[in-house]
């Protein structure tokens, strides 16, 4: 079965935020897809959110222009990542 253009982003996401975080284990990424494109939702632990987003947001900046740029090159035209808490 072939994999969908937005799985892959969901993975990337994931593994980019495991690398970031102390607790990896608590990372998860939900996904939400229709016609305008693809939500991508990541939660962490609460002790986590300040490296996840970083200073003044640099680090959630440069987290979705990364999975931004993985999107366009996989089809999906318009990706866009919240960070929930």
């Amino acid at each position: 079965m072939a994999e969908a253009p937005s799985d892959g982003l969901r993975d990337l996401l994931e593994y980019l935020a495991r690398e970031i975080v102390d607790e990896p284990d608590s990372v998860e990424v939900t996904e939400t897809a229709d016609d305008r494109g693809v939500l991508l939702t990541l939660r962490v632990a609460q002790d986590d959110m300040g490296k996840v987003i970083g200073r003044g947001g640099r680090t959630a900046r440069a987290l979705r222009t990364v999975v931004k740029a993985a999107g366009l090159r996989a089809g999906v035209r318009h990706t866009h990542v919240e960070i929930a808490d």
